[in-house]
């Protein structure tokens, strides 16, 4: 995980969903980077590094998804 192109966590697994149709991880972050990213919600400061390319990320909280009742 990046933050600003810094380290800040690892991803410990990461696939395409077919549920929702784009890739999903789940990761662990540096406490202070989590907070920010969560009151930045889509600031576009946060990515994963895939293959040497920064990709956005989007912290989102558990689950992923719900199914509709």
């Amino acid at each position: 995980m990046l933050w600003d192109g810094q380290a800040c966590g690892i991803i410990t697994s990461g696939a395409p969903s077919p549920t929702l149709g784009k890739p999903i991880a789940l990761a662990y972050l540096d406490p202070d980077v989590a907070q920010q990213a969560e009151r930045e919600a889509g600031g576009g400061r946060l990515a994963v590094d895939i293959r040497g390319s920064a990709e956005p990320a989007v912290l989102v909280p558990l689950p992923f998804y719900r199914r509709p009742a």
